[in-house]
């Protein structure tokens, strides 16, 4: 190819580099180039926060993970929700008219006093009236036609032909929420098809639930089910507004349930509506379309994208509380009192599988909360002088705030109380338990894998739960020793003579000189694992135990749990509600794993603890309460079924424009009372994310240098030719 060609081809290629550059310039606006998000929502009422894994349920008869009650508790209202801002935790009501109160009965149907024995309860009563005027969110479940039938509960077909979504349903309506729709779904709670997680709870104390399910299971096999024409014992609406839940025996930890989605309701409409043959084959359920009351509606569901939460239209309403703790109002919590919820129209929530280009993202302004991986740890927290964890300089310059709470979570490593080495009651096992509880320091665990993001477990029970002692009150005797105002972990020494007095000294088996193996069973697959692994084989070999690890999968972990093949096992539990029958039941003998398929993990089982246990359970709070509650951590600290592990401390990171922030780690319906400045944030982000155009400027002046040479000598050529050019004269 000629120079000059080359030259020509270089400058058109200059030139349309240029227009690149210019055009974008000339037509920009003040959104940032980076956004991730349309211009058309820049200043919008907008939250934008994130998931890691779809949610597997919706359903709330179904629902029980972490990841779906983000949600579920937007969408459904039970009837009772925990107060936002009061410690303790406080329940009120939420579609409840008032907080239900139980009348206890004997067997002949006698009215017994409140401070009646547990024994002479037969049944407990709960009338629990709602609040009239409440109405579900536009639906095509709820549209009728002009003469009042249901537009769409007896579709053909063809009528699905082409609907693959519920956006595709044109019609939509609503109706009042009403007593039977609480009813109904605690008659789900039996379906033979949606396998409800806490049935076999519910079933052991709600009136006729557990016969009611067989009669369920001999009418599946006839056809489609309408719960409306099965009766339950044990759950029936007494009018319009008012239903009753008729319990055996005395259950307070019942009204802790009426807080969770499980009990929230559920139209019959919807069930018909979903029920219908070829909706499940194109998703459309109630796993995947909910049907609620609550400030929020789901809108979008693309779980491989994002799911979008929007204000509901029909919500009834709802104010800001008005009080809280001491402190709440110094910390702004209160500036809001008594404005009309919720305050944001609109929640995106994206995924995000990487936790780098999330936490750029947050820094960058386009999430408004933010928690903390071990990747970006030092980048934004930094540990005080006192020991008290703050955001470092940076954050601090951007307005981040950190807000910290240890949580209703234990932690734990479980000795199976089956295996002829580790588990039983006598002596010899006992002690060797006390001292591996001993020499597993959580102390250096939390500080090297948890950024100290937790406290030592001192026993079953987590603080904020009723029983918990703070100080030295609160210690574990056989692990702990109250030093300089702070508990200080037993040395390995004391951990060795534990082993020796086991019959292990050194490590060995006293009689045969044999080395102690030991096995633990658990689920690994994270980055940070093999170092943990290897940190855990390490503590056990400092008083001379060798531990083999034996890393599965989730499923066969689960399997070799519930059949009791493990020896030592890693596992963790977080609070159903606050109540420490919530933990203790952990531990009851009954409850266990093997052959009764109970959450005992550990098959632990000790006559005195049960005893106490079950005179416990069912106790109001109470100082004869704590007394027992007492004996009971006294029992499982000295029997050491667990190595009691830690609590976390959860971490979050705040923008300056996300408001009313408190944690609650019981309330999980805590959306509708933030509030987020659009106008700040998008101030920020203009701040944050201004284009840097020094390496183009400098691209475009090396391109310009580099090609001027090659220009000065194109033009030579050209004005040379013209030169030598002899034009024809016209004839």
């Amino acid at each position: 190819m000629p120079i000059y060609e080359v030259i020509r081809r270089a400058l058109s290629g200059a030139r349309f580099v240029l227009l690149l550059v210019v055009f974008p310039l000339a037509g920009c606006s003040d959104s940032p180039w980076n956004n991730p998000y349309p211009a058309v929502d820049e200043g919008k009422n907008i939250l934008y926060s994130s998931f890691t894994e779809r949610p597997k349920h919706l359903d709330p008869v179904q629902s029980y993970s972490s990841n779906e009650v983000t949600f579920t508790a937007q969408i459904y209202e039970p009837p009772l929700q925990y107060h936002y801002l009061k410690r303790p935790y406080t329940l009120i009501p939420l579609s409840a008219a008032e907080m239900p109160k139980p009348r206890f009965v004997d067997a002949k149907g006698k009215v017994l006093p409140d401070d009646a024995p547990v024994a002479a309860v037969t049944f407990s009563i709960y009338d629990i009236r709602i609040k009239p005027g409440i109405r579900y969110q536009p639906h095509p479940a709820f549209a009728k036609d002009g003469a009042g039938n249901y537009l769409y509960h007896h579709l053909k077909p063809e009528d699905l032909a082409d609907k693959f979504k519920l956006a595709d349903f044109p019609q939509s309506a609503t109706r009042e929420l009403v007593a039977g729709d609480f009813v109904n779904q605690i008659k789900r709670l039996a379906h033979p098809k949606l396998h409800s997680p806490i049935f076999g709870v519910m079933a052991d104390y709600i009136v006729g639930l557990k016969k009611y399910a067989k009669t369920l299971s001999e009418a599946a096999k006839t056809g489609t089910l309408d719960l409306e024409k099965f009766p339950l014992e044990g759950a029936e609406a007494l009018d319009r507004y008012t239903y009753r839940v008729k319990l055996k025996g005395k259950y307070p930890q019942f009204q802790y349930w009426l807080a969770m989605p499980f009990f929230a309701p559920v139209p019959p409409e919807a069930d018909r509506f979903y029920g219908q043959s070829g909706m499940a084959e194109k998703n459309l359920t109630l796993d995947w379309y909910p049907i609620g009351t609550g400030p929020y509606q789901l809108t979008e569901n693309d779980p491989n994208r994002r799911m979008v939460l929007e204000r509901n239209p029909n919500f009834h309403g709802e104010a800001y509380p008005a009080e809280g703790e001491p402190g709440d109002a110094a910390a702004g919590l209160l500036q809001d009192a008594g404005q009309p919820l919720p305050f944001i129209d609109k929640v995106i929530f994206s995924l995000e599988k990487e936790s780098i280009p999330y936490w750029n993202k947050f820094l960058q302004g386009y999430y408004d909360g933010s928690g903390i991986t071990s990747d970006s740890f030092d980048q934004a927290v930094r540990v005080t002088p006192q020991g008290e964890a703050a955001v470092t300089d940076r954050m601090r310059e951007k307005g981040i705030t950190l807000q910290t709470t240890v949580t209703a979570t234990n932690y734990y490593y479980g000795f199976n109380m089956l295996d002829p080495v580790v588990g039983g009651l006598s002596d010899k096992a006992r002690k060797l338990r006390q001292a591996i509880s001993i020499t597993l320091d959580y102390e250096e665990f939390i500080s090297i894998f948890a950024n100290g993001r937790g406290i030592p477990a001192q026993g079953p029970l987590p603080p904020g739960i009723f029983g918990f002692h703070e100080g030295a009150a609160g210690i574990n005797p056989y692990v702990y020793e109250w030093a300089d105002g702070k508990p200080r972990r037993k040395s390995l020494e004391q951990a060795k003579k534990l082993l020796a007095e086991a019959g292990y000294p050194d490590g060995r088996e006293e009689k045969t000189g044999k080395p102690l193996l030991l096995y633990l069973d658990l689920t690994a697959s994270g980055p940070d694992d093999k170092a943990r692994l290897d940190w855990i084989r390490k503590q056990f070999g400092n008083i001379g135990i060798q531990l083999v690890v034996r890393n599965t999968d989730y499923n066969r972990f689960q399997d070799k749990i519930r059949k009791g093949n493990a020896q030592i096992f890693h596992w963790g539990w977080n609070a159903d509600y606050p109540d420490p029958e919530n933990f203790l039941f952990l531990l009851y003998g009954p409850n266990a794993r093997v052959g009764k398929d109970g959450e005992n993990s550990a098959n632990y089982e000790n006559p005195e603890f049960d005893r106490l246990f079950e005179k416990m359970k069912n106790m109001d709070n109470s100082p004869a309460r704590q007394k027992i509650i007492d004996e009971m951590v006294e029992i499982a600290r000295h029997d050491a079924p667990w190595i009691w592990g830690f609590h976390p401390k959860q971490y979050s990171l705040n923008h300056a424009w996300y408001k009313n922030l408190k944690p609650n780690l019981m309330a999980n319906n805590s959306l509708k009372y933030q509030r987020i400045d659009a106008q700040l944030r998008s101030e920020k982000r203009r701040e944050w994310n201004r284009p840097i155009w020094w390496p183009i400027i400098a691209l475009l002046a090396v391109l310009a240098a580099a090609l001027a040479p090659a220009v000065a000598t194109y033009r030579r050529r050209e004005r040379a030719t013209l030169g030598n050019f002899d034009p024809v004269s016209p004839r």
